[in-house]
């Protein structure tokens, strides 16, 4: 691997980059913070592909377009003089700092939960109104309950134990139950909603990312769906010609085999 003196000369010519694509390539020139935005979550999703396929090749590559993004944004905010690349690294060095005392400092933790409850404690005293604060608005829903459940529980708001998580899953169930033999659709809706959160706080008691989870079984789904799909065209058939039972064959030859 490369060296400290290595990694900076890279950094340095990453900027260097930046300076001149900037001042001399017109489609550069032309981005703005908000014309960049939805690339940069473009780019994130794709090294989250990476990452879950562990692609180990293409998630050097995927980091290397985020660094990008980081660097094209430091260098539309050093061109109004309102930050930079230095500026940036910088107040996330003070944060690091700031926020882990008990390497930078004389606390004691006991463990990661301790660690993870005074972050949220600093985050506070540092002028935070609330510990929901850090969730972004416009994080998917799943994604966002996941985020909100690991914020409250950095403060003590959470369940004990795993079981006692399972026993509100079931409560859930059965309430959406009352309101599905009553086919009220809006209630409907609302106690499915429970039914999930509960059950992305459940996972996150037995250890489980259920972005990652659900993202997985996302992908393997896809797989076996295809692999029936190559099978009726071996056939010579249509999936809408064929039964239910005929699918029901190639997809658990399909589980076998992916």
């Amino acid at each position: 691997m490369n060296n400290r003196k290595e990694q900076l000369a890279a950094l340095d010519r990453l900027l260097t980059i930046m300076d001149e694509l900037r001042e001399g390539c017109p489609w550069d020139r032309k981005q703005t913070l908000e014309s960049l935005r939805h690339l940069t979550i473009e780019e994130t999703y794709e090294l989250g592909d990476a990452i879950l396929d562990n692609d180990r090749e293409e998630i050097p590559k995927e980091l290397g377009d985020l660094l990008l993004h980081i660097v094209f944004y430091s260098k539309i905010g050093s061109e109004t003089g309102e930050w930079d690349i230095a500026s940036v690294a910088n107040g996330i060095c003070d944060k690091l700092i700031s926020r882990h005392p008990h390497i930078y400092g004389d606390v004691e933790v006991a463990n990661e939960e301790e660690v993870k409850q005074n972050w949220e404690a600093l985050k506070l005293k540092e002028g935070k109104k609330s510990v929901l604060e850090g969730v972004p608005k416009s994080l998917p829903a799943l994604v966002k309950s996941s985020r909100i459940q690991d914020k409250v529980a950095g403060v003590g708001f959470d369940w004990e134990r795993p079981e006692q998580v399972k026993e509100k899953l079931e409560e859930e169930l059965a309430e959406l139950q009352v309101e599905v033999d009553k086919n009220d659709s809006d209630k409907i809706e609302a106690e499915f909603g429970d039914v999930l959160f509960s059950l992305v706080n459940y996972g996150k008691h037995l250890g489980v990312n259920p972005e990652d989870a659900l993202e997985r079984t996302n992908k393997k789904f896809i797989k076996r769906f295809q692999y029936l799909e190559t099978k009726a065209k071996e056939l010579g058939k249509q999936l809408s010609d064929m039964t239910l039972a005929e699918m029901d064959v190639y997809w658990n030859e399909a589980k076998k085999i992916r």
